[in-house]
């Protein structure tokens, strides 16, 4: 579509409400973004039924991260370690300054979490690292600096 045809509408406020991901390590997955990212999780959310089982994480700034459980689910054949594919590829977390970034770098590397690329001064000035999380989603730590 055009952009012409998007100019008759009144934009509506819209929020990211939440990103979902499916995983087979749901406590494992909840205790990697309580304890890195701070999230506060809600009450397992469980649907005997169908084995679904959830969590929502909410992190400071009001966004979510749906995680999610259930048999049966595929396995992913995207390399998300080293190959880039189209879809989604990150979540970006974002710290108040380079410092930070520095330092949860520095925590998440020793505490065995690979650091894929950074920390590190983009073109479009960010300063980031990429990681991933216990079940090779990707991540990224970011903060904006003045070149």
């Amino acid at each position: 579509m055009n952009e012409q045809f998007f100019d008759c509408f009144d934009p509506i406020k819209m929020i990211l409400e939440h990103v979902a991901i499916w995983t087979d390590n749901l406590e494992g997955l909840k205790h990697y973004y309580v304890k890195y990212f701070g999230a506060t999780p809600n009450e397992k959310y469980t649907n005997e039924q169908n084995q679904f089982h959830s969590y929502f994480l909410t992190f400071e700034s009001g966004a979510r991260l749906e995680i999610m459980s259930k048999p049966g689910i595929p396995e992913n054949k995207n390399d998300r370690v080293t190959e880039q594919h189209k879809g989604i590829i990150h979540l970006a977390f974002g710290v108040n300054t380079m410092q930070e970034v520095d330092e949860k770098a520095n925590e998440l590397r020793s505490d065995g979490f690979k650091i894929l690329r950074g920390p590190r001064k983009t073109g479009d000035g960010y300063y980031e690292f990429e990681t991933i999380d216990p079940d090779d989603n990707r991540l990224e730590v970011t903060t904006k600096y003045n070149p």
